[in-house]
C-alpha cells in the first residue's frame, strides 16, 4: 500500500472516530444538563437547523433556547445512540443512528417517558473540529405520557420538544 493511500485511510478512520465522539458526547451532554453558549458551540455550527417532533429551529441560539426549555421538563434522562452509519465526503459527512431516550418527568405524570427512533445528522469540518450543521430526530414509537412545554401548542404525536 502506498503512503498516500495509507494517509487517506488514516484520515477516514480519524474522521469517523471524531464524528462518533462528537455524537456520543452530544447525547451524554443532554443527560448532564449544562446548556450554555459553550455547550452550543461545542456541538453545532452557527447556522444549524434542527428538526424535532414538534417543529424545526434554525440557528444555534434558537436551538440552545429550545433545548434548555425542553430539557427543563425532566429530572433525569438517559439518551443512547447505536448502529450509527457514517458517510464522509471531504469536509462534509452524514450520520444516521438509532436513538433511545428515557426521561423522568420533573412534574406531571408518574413514571417514565420513553421515545425511540433514529437521528439523521449532517456534519461539517470546522477549524474547531467536526460540528453538526443539521439534525432530524424521527421518533417511531413512544411509551408513557410526555410532559408539555408550557407555551407550546399540543405536540405532534404527543411528543415533547426535545
Amino acid at each position: 500500500m502506498d503512503t498516500e493511500e495509507t494517509r487517506r485511510q488514516l484520515r477516514n478512520l480519524t474522521d469517523r472516530a471524531e464524528i462518533t465522539d462528537l455524537l456520543d458526547r452530544y447525547l451524554r451532554s443532554l443527560d448532564e444538563g449544562v446548556f450554555d453558549e459553550e455547550w452550543a458551540r461545542a456541538f453545532h455550527t452557527e447556522d444549524v437547523s434542527a428538526e424535532m417532533p414538534i417543529g424545526t429551529v434554525h440557528g444555534r441560539a434558537a436551538l440552545l433556547a429550545r433545548v434548555r426549555r425542553a430539557m427543563a421538563l425532566f429530572d433525569r434522562t438517559v439518551h443512547l445512540r447505536t448502529n450509527t452509519v457514517i458517510e464522509i465526503d471531504g469536509d462534509r459527512a452524514t450520520a444516521r443512528g438509532a436513538q433511545l431516550s428515557t426521561h423522568v418527568p420533573a412534574d406531571g405524570p408518574a413514571g417514565l417517558f420513553v421515545s425511540a427512533g433514529h437521528t439523521d445528522d449532517e456534519l461539517v469540518r470546522t477549524p474547531d473540529g467536526w460540528r453538526i450543521r443539521a439534525s432530524a430526530l424521527r421518533v417511531v414509537w413512544t411509551q408513557g405520557t410526555p410532559p408539555r412545554l408550557p407555551d407550546a401548542a399540543p405536540a405532534a404525536e404527543g411528543l415533547p420538544a426535545a
